[in-house]
């Protein structure tokens, strides 16, 4: 968010072809709506891997 808070976006299953597709990419589109990567982190103790994403302004 532009305060600097976090809002979870989404939330689905990865497939692996997906998750290796993260090495070749800067931005993704979820819900019609496109955000550039910015970092990710895989938390092994909840199995889940999170992104951090900015809201890209199409104008």
């Amino acid at each position: 968010m532009s305060d600097g808070n976090i809002e979870q976006i989404d939330q689905r299953a990865w497939s692996p072809a997906m998750i290796t597709a993260l090495e070749h990419v800067n931005y993704i589109v979820v819900g019609g709506r496109e955000f550039e990567t910015v970092e990710g982190r895989l938390n092994v103790d909840e199995g889940i891997l999170e992104l951090l994403l900015v809201p890209v302004r199409n104008e």
